[in-house]
């Protein structure tokens, strides 16, 4: 009775090894490749799935894990970033770098992932330095600093061309770091700042002309005004002298017509205002503190006479 008891109590423990052996639980964003004695069988989905104990067997594949590659049976779907060591490149200049690049890829095809490449994390690395490489080779210097988007596109596009074989897309590839040697970089960096010294320089001069063209326009301005107020200066003491001739004339016409009323039409008024110039000039000679002989012109008898004859007329009167 104790032999058979122990019987069905290893049997009981072998059939539950079996059950935990065929069901086989699979999580979420993974699959398992399962091959039935040596050749493929099927593609576990997510879930509970079924096998034959020791007649199917899962395969292992090889996988990037803390940094070492490891053989799994599990293959995982989901978004991978592969962030692979720095490596050497050569510009077109022949100028040496290195540069660090990361890669996110995604097995579409778990099939393909596991038999058409051995090796596929190792397979992406090497296809990643070997292009990245190339289209390197192909830049100068300037050009691959400045170019981070175009390389990143080019190398994208070659990887997701080369690993469609392998059921795998290539999703974002992204350069993390580009190192150019200690020289270069002393070389850019003289280069930087003799850049930045010129363009001071170049604001500087450009804020100088500005200046010495807003000056120069200013005193432009300033002369056209002074020449304009001189102008209208001018025009306005022409304009008085003008005014005050005519008024002179207006007030000698007045004194001539009032003369000419006094004196008679008969006498010339001319005479008159001529004899009373000379008078005046002499007064003017007459006042000199130096005078000693005062000499009269012969015309001065005309003046006498003149005079006289308007004597003679008030006292006809």
């Amino acid at each position: 009775m104790d032999l058979f008891f122990y019987f069905l109590i290893a049997i009981a423990i072998v059939a539950v090894i079996i059950v935990k052996m065929a069901l086989v639980i699979i999580p979420q964003s993974e699959t398992k490749i399962i091959e039935r004695l040596g050749r493929y069988h099927a593609t576990l989905k997510p879930g509970i799935n079924l096998i034959i104990p020791f007649i199917d067997k899962a395969k292992n594949v090889v996988v990037l894990k803390y940094g070492r590659y490891v053989y799994s049976n599990n293959i995982d779907l989901r978004e991978q970033v592969y962030d692979f060591p720095k490596q050497n490149v050569i510009t077109k200049d022949n100028i040496q770098m290195e540069i660090n690049a990361l890669l996110y890829f995604q097995i579409m095809d778990p099939f393909k992932a596991t038999y058409e490449i051995n090796n596929l994390p190792n397979a992406i690395e090497k296809l990643t330095q070997t292009t990245l490489r190339n289209i390197i080779g192909e830049l100068e210097l300037d050009e691959t600093l400045t170019s981070r988007d175009t390389i990143n596109t080019k190398l994208r596009a070659v990887l997701d061309d080369a690993t469609d074989k392998w059921g795998v897309k290539v999703n974002r590839v992204e350069l993390q770091d580009i190192t150019p040697p200690s020289s270069v970089l002393n070389a850019m960096e003289k280069q930087m700042q003799a850049e930045r010294n010129k363009r001071a320089q170049i604001l500087t001069s450009e804020g100088e002309k500005a200046a010495e063209i807003l000056a120069s326009e200013g005193e432009k301005t300033a002369t056209i005004n002074r020449a304009e107020a001189a102008k209208q200066q001018a025009i306005l003491t022409a304009e008085g002298e003008a005014q005050a001739r005519i008024r002179k004339a207006e007030a000698e016409a007045q004194a001539i017509a009032l003369i000419t009323e006094a004196v008679g039409k008969s006498s010339n008024p001319a005479n008159y205002l001529l004899a009373q110039k000379y008078i005046q000039m002499l007064e003017q000679l007459a006042q000199g503190d130096k005078t000693k002989t005062v000499y009269l012109p012969y015309e001065a008898t005309n003046l006498m006479g003149s005079i006289g004859g308007i004597k003679d007329l008030f006292k006809s009167e």
